[in-house]
């Protein structure tokens, strides 16, 4: 990963006495972050987690979200914007025309050509399942987050509890997945479900799709968080990004 590979030169530099500590100091003011007017850029994220910054887009204009992205990209090569609005893309995508956007998860990436860190080997699949349509959405900001990382993702949509013999009939598909993401609203009784039925973690994304006691995704994560399921896990409303990156840390454990 870039980050640690310009730490590692300069360290390797300093050791050949090719440069002197206080030019290899200079040369890492700052790292491992990239200090903007309004924003910090954490470059060793990667090599720290295992994932890079991903930049969350909401409240920032179109000029924070461009000059966040030169500096990201310098650190990986590698870049990931959520809740990123069409409009938005569309204005970004001059500077960065490499850049691939999934319009339902709001979710824009791109990498580099020379990102060999990049080239994902696990073919282990990781399958997104929502209960409804309305929850679509959420799914694809998981599978565009996944997608960006070269996962091998799956999808199964409209499965819910409503019309039950719908996941019921897709029981192999569910498991020969090695993680599984469910994305419900309503009553969120499908990550319960699924997770009753397979060995595999189940990762639940409440959504605040339903009408006014569903308290807007309350009901779905108190339900979730209640599953008699042990092997549910579950994500704050909303929230496929972070369900996607907790799926692919599972997926590449151990994966040599």
């Amino acid at each position: 990963m870039r980050s640690e590979k310009i730490l590692l030169d300069v360290l390797a530099k300093v050791r050949a006495g090719k440069i002197s500590k206080n030019k290899a100091a200079r040369a890492l003011s700052g790292f491992p972050s990239r200090e903007l007017e309004f924003a910090n850029i954490d470059c060793a994220r990667h090599a720290r987690c295992g994932f890079p910054e991903a930049v969350y887009c909401e409240g920032k204009t179109v000029e924070q979200i461009r000059r966040i992205s030169r500096e990201i990209l310098k650190c990986d090569g590698f870049l990931l914007l959520t809740r990123l609005a069409e409009s938005s893309y569309k204005k970004i995508k001059r500077s960065f025309p490499h850049l691939k956007y999934n319009k339902l998860g709001r979710v824009a990436y791109c990498r580099k050509a020379l990102a060999p860190a990049w080239k994902n080997k696990n073919r282990k699949v990781i399958l997104i399942i929502t209960a409804g349509t309305s929850d679509i959405p959420v799914a694809e900001e998981a599978k565009a987050t996944l997608l960006a990382v070269g996962a091998n993702v799956r999808t199964l949509y409209d499965v819910g509890v409503a019309g039950i013999h719908r996941v019921l009939n897709k029981v192999d598909e569910l498991r020969e997945a090695n993680v599984i993401i469910v994305a419900a609203g309503m009553d969120g009784a499908l990550a319960s479900v699924v997770g009753g039925i397979v060995s595999k973690p189940v990762i639940a994304v409440p959504t605040s799709c339903g009408y006014g006691a569903s308290f807007k995704g309350l009901a779905a994560l108190l339900t979730m968080l209640n599953s008699c399921a042990p092997g549910v896990s579950v994500v704050n409303i909303d929230n496929g990004f972070g369900a996607a990156y907790i799926a692919n840390m599972i997926n590449n454990m151990n994966l040599k």
